[in-house]
């Protein structure tokens, strides 16, 4: 059965509605808690919205913080599409609430808080993004999962939330896992031009993008994807680096290295110990600098790769 999604008028009790589970938090997590914030539509005072209160709460680190966060009532749900996430949701009888929590620092906060900021100060962009929605959920498609775990409803929202984000001078530079429809087109735009165009050859590997086994990163510039990357999990807590590619205009900026920072970020945080590499001579000299070392690659699946890499890793 669809779950239709229900739009109602603003309400005047979803500010205190916040403060009240913002002090349960505050007081559950003490000194790990940095700031809790109300953001999404019910933060915006005269915009429709869905009936439930939107929360990032910061901490100083996300171990261990599960455990106290759903002794008050909250499920846990994990990443959705955003790596160092954690994803917490209450359902009535209790208060209607999504919990987003983040470390300090994650771009997401600042995302968040300016497209907020930017719709309370800015009237007419209110009233054009209430339209949008009022018009949403008139059509049937809006109510439907269409692709990963996003409704029609979220995906009809996004070319004005990108506009609202450039508008509001969102420059942060996000990983996210490869969901979205226009992060899939992106993602086989660069694998076809950086990679397998030039050998020619159609992309043999497309079967990896709903494989278990193979993650797939998209890496933003502000609303821009800048970067792709595509790693293999393999066994024995070792990962390998298929693929790493920052588009040729936003290259020797850094964006590279730190995008590569964050892949190596997430895989420790999933136990991961090492990330091993097939690197082209012309990317040798930029995983040296990122502390990588000739290591064999040793592909469980027995894959050979270009005579012409070199076999390359990094202890994690």
């Amino acid at each position: 059965m669809i779950s239709k999604i229900e739009i109602v008028p603003y309400d005047f009790k979803w500010p205190t509605l916040f403060a009240e589970e913002a002090k349960k938090i505050k007081q559950t997590l003490n000194e790990a808690c940095v700031a809790v914030h109300h953001v999404g539509s019910t933060a915006v005072p005269r915009l429709c919205a869905k009936p439930k209160i939107d929360i990032i709460t910061v901490v100083k680190e996300r171990a261990l913080l599960v455990p106290p966060l759903e002794k008050i009532g909250y499920e846990y749900r994990g990443e959705f599409n955003i790596p160092f996430h954690l994803g917490f949701r209450k359902r009535p009888p209790l208060t209607n609430i999504n919990l987003h929590v983040f470390e300090e620092g994650n771009p997401e906060i600042e995302l968040n808080l300016l497209f907020r900021d930017y719709l309370r100060n800015h009237p007419e962009a209110l009233e054009e993004y209430a339209a949008l929605k009022r018009e949403l959920v008139r059509q049937d498609p809006s109510h439907e999962i269409i692709q990963g775990p996003f409704k029609g409803y979220s995906l009809g929202k996004d070319v004005f939330i990108k506009r609202t984000l450039d508008q509001a001078e969102f420059k942060g530079q996000c990983m996210r896992f490869c969901i979205h429809h226009d992060e899939w087109k992106t993602a086989r735009h660069f694998r076809n031009k950086y990679f397998f165009d030039k050998i020619p050859m159609a992309d043999p590997y497309t079967w990896t993008f709903d494989h278990k086994d193979h993650v797939h990163f998209i890496f933003y510039q502000g609303t821009k994807i800048v970067g792709y990357a595509h790693i293999q999990l393999w066994p024995k807590q070792r990962a390998a680096l298929r693929i790493i590619v920052i588009d040729e205009s936003f290259r020797n900026e850094g964006l590279g290295g730190h995008f590569l920072t964050l892949c190596e970020r997430w895989l420790k945080e999933k136990g991961y110990k090492s990330l091993q590499t097939q690197s082209s001579p012309e990317a040798y000299k930029f995983y040296r600098k990122q502390d990588y070392t000739e290591m064999p690659f040793n592909d469980p699946d027995g894959y050979e790769g270009d005579p012409q890499d070199i076999e390359m890793g990094k202890l994690l």
